[in-house]
Order: C-alpha cells, then sequence, then structure tokens
C-alpha cells in the first residue's frame, strides 16, 4: 500500500473526507442557538431543548450506522447518511417554520450519527497494523474540520442564514463524491473482508469466541467516556457563561478554542512521541490522560485570569489528545469479528450521551451552586472516569490481557 509521510494513501482519503464532513456539520452547531432564538425567535431553554433532542437522534443514528457497517459494508452506510444529511440542509434552506426546522434538525443528527462509526471503523480496517495512529489521524481531521468549519460558518452567517444551509449541502456532496471515486473497488472490498477485532485480537480463538466478556468490557470504556465528557462540554456551557460574567470579552473565550484547534494540529509529533515512548499501551494512555484532564481542571479552582483560562485549555488539550482517539482505538481492539461497526457505533454514542448529561448536569449546577463547587464536582466525574478506565479490561482472560496490552503498541 503506497504511502504518504508514513500513512497510506486510504487514511489519507479517509482523514481529507472526515474534514469535509465535519467542516459541513460545523457550519451549524456554533450557529444553531442564534439562529433559532434571532431567526426563529424562540427561548434559549426551548433551543437547549431542542440541541439535546437533536444529540439523542445522533446516538440512535451511531447505534444504527454502526450495525449496518457491520450489514452493508461501510460505503453504502456513508452514502446512506450523506445523501440522508445533503436532503435535509437543503429542506432547511428552504423551509424556516419552527415546527419543520426542528424535524429536519432531528432527522440531520441521525443523518450526521449513520456515518461517523463507519468512519473510525475503516480507518482500522484499512490500515489495521496503524493501532493507534489510525484513530489519531481521524481525530485530527475531524478537529481541523471543526476550527474550519466554525470560523467559516460566522463569515456565511453575516452573508445570510440560508446560504449556510447550502453551502452545508455542497460540503456533503464534495464529501459524496471522495466516497464514491476516493477508493477503488479493490479497497473497498478490503474494508469488508477485514474485521478489526479479529486481526488485533492477534488471533486468539478463545478470545474472539468469548464475545461477552469483550462487550462487558466495551460497555466499562462506555461509561468511562460518558463520564468524561460530562465535564469537558463546561468548557462550551457553564464556564462560557462564568467566563463572559466576570468580564472577560467573547472574543477572548472564541480564542481559547482557536488554540484548542491549533494546538491538536501542530501538536502531533508530540503525541506521537509520548505515545510511541512512554505510553506504549492504550491503557497508559487514557490513566495519564485522566490524570491530566484533573490538573487542567485544578487549575480553574478560584481562577479569575485571563491567563488561567489558557493555560488551563492547552493542558486539556493535551488530555484529550491523548484520550478522545484512544477509546475508540480500544473498541476497535475489542471488538470481535464482525462487530468492528457495532462496536464504534457504540462508542460514539456513549461520547453524545456524555455531551447531552454535561448540557443538563453544567447548567443545573451553574444556576444552583457556585463556580468553585461545579469544578470540584468535574473533577471528581474525572477521578471515576480514570478509575473506571484502569479496570476495563479487568474481565478479560490474564493471557489475553497480556497480549491484548502487546496489540496496542502503535
Amino acid at each position: 500500500m503506497k504511502k504518504i509521510f508514513n500513512y497510506p494513501i486510504s487514511i489519507w482519503i479517509l482523514a481529507i473526507g472526515m474534514t469535509i464532513n465535519v467542516t459541513g456539520n460545523s457550519f451549524l452547531w456554533p450557529l444553531n442557538t442564534i439562529y433559532i432564538t434571532k431567526v426563529l425567535h424562540q427561548s434559549m431553554s426551548i433551543a437547549g431543548i431542542v440541541l439535546m433532542l437533536q444529540q439523542a437522534t445522533g446516538i440512535l443514528g451511531n447505534l444504527i450506522g454502526g450495525w449496518l457497517f457491520d450489514k452493508w459494508g461501510g460505503k453504502k452506510t456513508i452514502i446512506t447518511g450523506i445523501l440522508l444529511s445533503v436532503i435535509t440542509v437543503l429542506a432547511l434552506s428552504v423551509f424556516n417554520q419552527w415546527t419543520i426546522y426542528v424535524i429536519l434538525m432531528l432527522i440531520l443528527g441521525f443523518s450526521n450519527g449513520l456515518v461517523f462509526p463507519s468512519m473510525y471503523a475503516m480507518a482500522g480496517s484499512v490500515w489495521p497494523e496503524g493501532g493507534r495512529r489510525a484513530f489519531n489521524m481521524i481525530y485530527v481531521a475531524q478537529n481541523f474540520g471543526v476550527a474550519l468549519g466554525s470560523t467559516l460558518g460566522g463569515l456565511i452567517a453575516q452573508i445570510s442564514f440560508s446560504l449556510i444551509f447550502i453551502v452545508n449541502a455542497l460540503t456533503f456532496i464534495l464529501f459524496l463524491l471522495l466516497v464514491l471515486f476516493g477508493f477503488n473497488k479493490d479497497q473497498w472490498q478490503e474494508v469488508s473482508d477485514n474485521t478489526i477485532g479479529h486481526r488485533d485480537l492477534i488471533g486468539n480463538e478463545s478470545m474472539i469466541k468469548n464475545q461477552l466478556s469483550h462487550f462487558i468490557a466495551l460497555m466499562v470504556i462506555s461509561l468511562a467516556f460518558i463520564l468524561s465528557w460530562i465535564p469537558y462540554v463546561q468548557w462550551q456551557t457553564s464556564l462560557s457563561a462564568y467566563i463572559s460574567s466576570i468580564g472577560i470579552p467573547l472574543s477572548k473565550y472564541t480564542l481559547l478554542w482557536t488554540i484548542n484547534g491549533a494546538l491538536i494540529v501542530l501538536g502531533q509529533p508530540l503525541v506521537n512521541y509520548i505515545t510511541k515512548f512512554l505510553l506504549r499501551t492504550i491503557k497508559k494512555q487514557l490513566l495519564i490522560g485522566m490524570i491530566i484532564f484533573v490538573f487542567s481542571f485544578l487549575l480553574l479552582y478560584q481562577n479569575k485570569s485571563y491567563f488561567g483560562f489558557v493555560l488551563a485549555m492547552v493542558i486539556m488539550t493535551l488530555a484529550e489528545m491523548l484520550v478522545w482517539p484512544a477509546v475508540p482505538s480500544a473498541a476497535a481492539n475489542l471488538a470481535p469479528e464482525g462487530k468492528a461497526g457495532f462496536y464504534q457505533g457504540v462508542i460514539s454514542s456513549a461520547g453524545a450521551g456524555g455531551r447531552m448529561l454535561g448540557f443538563l448536569i453544567g447548567g443545573w449546577l451553574y444556576d444552583h451552586t457556585t463556580m468553585d463547587v461545579l469544578i470540584i464536582i468535574m473533577i471528581s466525574f474525572f477521578v471515576i472516569s480514570g478509575l473506571i478506565f484502569s479496570n476495563y479490561d479487568r474481565g478479560l482472560k490474564m493471557k489475553g490481557r497480556k497480549r491484548y496490552a502487546q496489540c496496542m503498541d502503535p
């Protein structure tokens, strides 16, 4: 397989596709609240409910998308999700009645959910020997798309909200063309024939047959993933409100996310070094990442200086660069033959569920407690999540655990 800078061409194609897809999605998500409140004249609480319901349909899409990947393969599943997204956003550009908008947004959440498990499952399938590097590449591409889409979406919104939906549809069409022509027939067949679990479990027949223990491990990882997302999303909810309340302008808050995106892209050489020489297993990567998460939130305790928020964001970004790609990679290694898509669907759903809970819990705590109490509670979520991550493979056979740990090296 041809490689560029030590990465196969197929991974680059997947990464470009993920960037295009997420760029399109990111036109909308930062502006949804503004559109609902300013254009459709609904309250902020109503907007929050709609966004929460969209996350719920996204969870459903993740689960069905993972199941379809195992039944149909990646190509049909992704094409189905893209076509549904194109139709939905084009309808959004035409209809701006409140009820229709809500229905279309829920459909869009579902269609987007169909795509993501297949993208991650394919990353492991086309480059199984890449291990964590395959998933890290997709993770970086995803974050680059978020930064690019959010920036372009804001500029386009100044011209017309309807234009956002049209440009969004064009990005989905571009993604569709890449899926149709980026992979040749043999590569798609390779994705269908290869299963992540079969390769990564090192051919251990007894481990493959023991699907229950692997499913339990997946559930444990998913629980820890949910709990770790709850404090993370506070940067988008309670912390953003708090930063504004202490007189820091919105432009400086958005700069924090610019720093986050830049570090994720530019910091890959550092992360590659850490995972190659210092944290040689996924389990170590998860545990150290959770410790760094805790430290980043400790810096927020009783903090009111902008420099403190910048430093906390920088440290938190390092933590997420270790943890977020490691979770789907761990799920890929656990997946039995023929279940790669389903396992990625469960993990994607867990992330969406954690974001939903984070919005609800963070909002309630912000209204009914102090920021210091909220920070302490969020730190406890990270601690509990770290403890759960440290025990997710306890149910696997000891011999299998040893060989499983070996297969995690990049």
